[in-house]
C-alpha cells in the first residue's frame, strides 16, 4: 500500500523531529539487504526442525542418501548406510510400497514404529529422491475424538454465513478449538500483499489484533510462493535450533536438497526473529486460496511455550482451510449480490436505450432517464464517441480526461490510486483518485470512464511498518508491534469485480452498436456514391473521353466525384471534385454539390460563375463543409476551353510534344470564404491535345512532398500515348497510388 501518513502514530510525539535527508549510502545498503532477503533460499535451508527427522532415499531401492542429524535419536536406530527395508517391519514396508505405487497424498501419514516408538511417516518427492519425514506421535496435543465427531456440524457452520465476516469468524473459532493455540487469526492480503487481520479468536487476556494491518515485507514474495503450494506450515517451538542435513549436498547432484514440499523444513532465521519480537513461541499457518491465488492465511500463535498439534488435528485444520477457500469466492459474491443486481438492472436499461437510438448512442448514454453515470457508484463519468467527449458529474477538466484515461487504459483500465499509477496525475485526487475506463471500438480512441474522488481513511498497523533495520548487511525485522495509525490519502473506494464486469459489458454492447451503425453507414454511403458515378461516358462528337475511379482499399467511402455535362450551347463541362471527409456524411454532401453544380453549369455562364454560385450555396446551406473542384468547359468545334479551379490540384494540358500544369484560374476551396469570387483561364485544345483532371488520392504519399507527386503526373501525361482512356490507365499504373484513398482521373482529347 503506497500511503502518505498525515495523522499522528499512536504512542509517538505529536510533533516528531524532522527526519534527516536520506543517506544515499544507507539507502543502497537497505536496497541490497532487501534484495538479499527476497533471494533468501528458504526452499533449500539445508536443515529441518527438531520435532521430527528426515531421510531422503532412492527409488525403488530405498537407500538412505541424506539424513537429518537427529535421525538416529528420533527413529531409535541409526539409518546411515541402510535402506528403509532395514528400518521397517515387513507389514510397514508393504504399506509403504503400496503407497509409493499410488497417490502419496492419500497415504499420509503411515503409522510406523522402527525403534519401538510410534511415528507418523509422511512422504513427498524432491527431484529423483523420496523424502520421508518421521514425527513422534508422543508429545503432540490432541483435540480428541469429540471434536472430530463434530466435524459435520463445523462444516455446516462454515458454509452457513453469507458474508466474509461471518465465514472468517467461524473459521478462526473452529481452528482454535481444534488446535488449542492461544490466538488464531484470519489474515487477508490486499492487492499489494499488505495484510489485514479480518477475523480473530484469542485467549481473553491477549491484546486484540483484529483490524490491524501488516506490511508486505512481513511475508516476502518467496514465502508467499511457498504458501501458495504448501497449505500447512508448523513451527512447534520458535526457539528451536535447526538440525542440519548430512551430507549437506545430495551426492548425485551436488546441490542442496529442495525441501519445498517438506513439513519439517527449517524456516528463515529472519522469520524466527520476527516471531520472537512478537513474543510468539509457537506458530502454525494454513493457506487460504481463492481460485488458485493466495488470498490469505489462517495464522495461529502460542505465547506460553512450545505447542505441537497432532498430525491428525493439523490435517483437520488444513481441511477447514481448503473448505473455506472454496467458499471465499461465493461468499464475497453473496455480499455484493444486491449491489450487483442493481448495476445489472441499470446496465440493461442503458443497453435498451442504445438499442432504441442506434444512430445517437451518445445521447442515449448522456441525456436519457438513466445515464452512464447512474451505472456505477461514482462522482463523474465520461463518454467519448466519434471523437467527441461528453462529461457528466464531477470530473477532471476535459483536457485532463483526454490525457489520463488513455494512460489508465494502458495500465489495465482500473485504478483506485491514480496518482500512484499515472505519473503527473496526483493533482486530480479530489475528483479522480479512482478511475475505471473501458475502450469502445478498439483503435478508434473512444471510451467510457467513471471517476471516484479520494476517500481519506485511517489505517492502523501492527507497529510502524517502516521500522525494519539493516544489521550486519541483512534485513532485521522490526521489533515494535504497538499500534501505529496513519491517514492514507490519494486512494478511492475500490472498484468491485461486478462493477468492472458491468462497465466492460456496456462497452461491448456500445461497440457492437457503433460497428453496426458504421456498417450501415458504409452500405448507404457506398450505394449513394455509386449513384454519383457515371455508368458510361457520354458520346460527344469531336471529343474522346476516358475516366478511372478506384475506391479506397480500406473500404472507406470518400468524397471524390466526377461529372460530364453537355451544355445547351453544345459545349461540354468536365468536372472533378473532392469533398473533405469520408463515409455517409461526405457522400451526402458530395451528392448535393454535384447536383447543385450541374444546375449552375446548365445556365451556361462559364465555369467561374458556376463555382462562385456553388460556393455561396456551401456557405449558406452547408456551413462547416469544405470541398475542392475543377471545372473545364470545352467547345468541341473550336477547341476553346475555359477552366476554373476551386482549391483543387492543377490540371495537366499535354500538346505540342510536351505537358504543362494549368495553374491559372485558381481560387480558394469551396466553403473556405463565403464571398469568394472565382476567375477562370482560357486555353485551346488542338487536335490530339489532351487534358487530365485528377484527385489527390493519385499523388499523395506519406514522406513525399505534394509538388513531387504533381510533377510525376505531368511527366506521365507527357509520356502517354493513345486514347484518353489509354492515357488515364497509363497514368494510374505509373503512379501506382497506395490505395489508402479514393483515386479519380478524367481525361479528354479533341479528335
Amino acid at each position: 500500500m503506497t500511503s502518505t501518513p498525515t495523522g499522528t502514530p499512536t504512542g509517538t510525539p505529536a510533533d516528531p523531529p524532522p527526519s534527516p535527508a536520506p543517506d544515499p549510502v544507507r539507502r543502497r545498503v537497505d536496497d541490497e539487504a532487501l534484495a538479499r532477503c527476497a533471494e533468501e533460499p528458504i526452499a533449500v535451508p539445508g536443515a529441518v526442525q527438531p520435532h521430527g527427522a528426515l531421510l531422503a532415499v532412492t527409488e525403488p531401492g530405498l537407500e538412505v542418501v541424506v539424513a537429518s542429524a537427529n535421525a538416529a535419536q528420533v527413529l531409535g536406530t541409526d539409518p546411515a548406510g541402510r535402506t528403509l527395508a532395514d528400518l521397517l517391519a515387513p507389514a510397514e514396508l508393504d504399506r509403504l510400497r503400496a503407497a509409493l505405487a499410488a497417490d502419496l497424498s492419500e497415504a499420509d501419514p503411515l503409522r510406523v514404529a522402527p525403534g519401538g516408538a510410534e511415528l507418523d511417516l509422511v512422504l513427498s518427492r524432491s527431484g529423483d529422491l523420496l523424502v520421508t519425514e518421521w514425527e513422534p506421535v508422543a508429545g503432540a496435543e490432541q483435540a480428541g475424538a469429540a471434536w472430530h465427531r463434530r466435524l459435520p456440524t463445523v462444516l455446516q457452520r462454515l458454509s452457513a454465513p453469507t458474508s466474509l465476516e461471518g465465514l472468517t469468524g467461524v473459521l478462526a473459532r473452529e481452528v482454535r478449538a481444534l488446535t488449542g493455540f492461544d490466538r488464531v487469526m484470519v489474515y487477508r492480503f490486499d492487492a499489494e500483499w499488505n495484510g489485514e487481520v479480518v477475523a480473530e479468536d484469542r485467549r481473553p487476556d491477549l491484546e486484540p489484533f483484529l483490524g490491524l494491518h501488516y506490511p508486505a515485507s512481513d511475508i516476502p514474495a518467496q514465502a508467499r510462493a511457498l504458501y501458495a503450494t504448501n497449505w500447512m506450515r508448523l513451527i512447534p517451538d520458535a526457539t528451536y535450533t535447526p538440525v542440519p542435513l548430512e551430507p549437506p549436498l545430495v551426492p548425485d547432484t551436488g546441490r542442496p536438497l529442495d525441501l519445498s514440499g517438506a513439513m519439517l523444513r527449517s524456516v528463515s532465521p529472519v522469520h524466527l526473529e520476527y516471531l520472537a519480537n512478537m513474543g510468539v513461541t509457537a506458530s502454525m499457518s494454513v493457506s487460504l486460496l481463492d481460485r488458485g491465488r493466495l488470498w490469505g492465511l489462517i495464522a495461529c500463535h502460542s505465547y506460553s511455550g512450545a505447542h505441537r498439534p497432532s498430525y491428525a488435528d493439523r490435517t483437520a485444520a488444513e481441511f477447514l482451510g481448503r473448505t473455506a477457500s472454496l467458499l471465499l469466492h461465493t461468499t464475497v459474491e453473496a455480499g455484493d449480490r444486491d449491489a450487483a443486481v442493481g448495476v445489472t438492472r441499470r446496465e440493461a436499461d442503458l443497453v435498451g436505450a442504445i438499442g432504441r437510438s442506434p444512430r445517437t448512442p451518445a445521447a442515449a448514454l448522456v441525456d436519457g432517464e438513466v445515464t452512464v453515470l447512474d451505472l456505477l457508484p461514482a462522482a463523474g463519468a465520461a463518454v467519448r464517441l466519434d471523437g467527441r467527449l461528453h462529461l457528466l458529474g464531477r470530473t477532471p477538466p476535459a483536457e485532463r480526461v483526454a490525457e489520463v484515461v488513455p494512460a489508465v487504459l494502458r495500465a489495465g483500465g482500473v485504478t483506485d490510486a491514480l496518482g500512484r499509477d499515472v505519473p503527473g496525475a496526483a493533482d486530480l485526487a479530489a475528483d479522480a483518485s479512482g478511475v475505471l475506463a473501458v475502450e469502445v471500438g478498439g483503435a478508434r480512441g473512444d471510451f467510457l470512464a467513471w471517476f471516484r474522488p479520494e476517500t481519506p481513511r485511517e489505517v492502523t498497523w501492527g507497529g510502524d511498518p517502516r521500522t525494519s533495520k539493516v544489521t550486519a548487511g541483512r534485513l532485521s525485522p522490526r521489533r515494535s508491534f504497538a499500534r501505529w495509525t496513519e491517514t492514507v490519502r490519494g486512494t478511492s473506494r475500490p472498484w468491485h469485480q461486478h462493477e468492472v464486469a458491468a462497465a466492460r459489458a456496456l462497452a461491448t454492447h456500445l461497440g457492437e452498436a457503433v460497428l453496426a451503425r458504421a456498417g450501415e453507414d458504409d452500405r448507404l454511403s457506398a450505394a449513394l456514391q455509386r449513384t454519383l458515378l457515371l455508368e458510361e461516358l457520354p458520346k460527344v462528337p469531336g471529343v474522346a473521353l476516358g475516366a478511372r475511379y478506384r475506391p479506397s482499399e480500406a473500404d472507406v467511402v470518400g468524397g471524390d466525384w466526377y461529372d460530364l455535362v453537355p451544355l445547351p450551347s453544345g459545349r461540354l463541362a468536365i468536372v472533378l471534385g473532392d469533398v473533405a471527409g469520408h463515409g455517409l456524411s461526405a457522400a451526402a454532401v458530395t451528392a448535393q454539390l454535384r447536383h447543385a453544380l450541374r444546375a449552375s453549369l446548365l445556365r451556361d455562364e462559364g465555369p467561374a460563375a458556376a463555382l462562385t454560385e456553388l460556393n455561396r450555396l456551401v456557405g449558406a446551406l452547408l456551413p462547416g463543409e469544405m470541398a475542392t473542384a475543377v471545372v473545364a468547359q470545352l467547345d468541341p468545334a473550336t477547341g476553346e476551353l475555359a477552366l476554373a479551379n476551386a482549391g483543387h490540384l492543377p490540371a495537366v494540358h499535354a500538346g505540342g510534344g510536351g505537358a504543362r500544369l494549368v495553374t491559372d484560374g485558381r481560387g480558394p476551396a469551396l466553403g473556405l470564404l463565403d464571398d469568394a469570387d472565382y476567375g477562370q483561364t482560357a486555353l485551346r485544345l488542338d487536335a490530339g491535345d489532351r487534358l487530365l483532371l485528377y484527385s489527390d488520392g493519385l499523388v499523395e504519399r506519406r514522406g513525399r512532398p505534394l509538388p513531387e507527386g504533381i510533377e510525376a503526373v505531368r511527366e506521365a501525361v507527357a509520356a502517354g500515348a493513345g486514347t484518353p482512356q489509354d492515357v488515364v490507365d497509363a497514368v494510374v499504373a505509373t503512379l501506382d497510388p497506395p490505395g489508402t484513398d479514393d483515386v479519380t482521373v478524367v481525361g479528354l482529347a479533341r479528335v
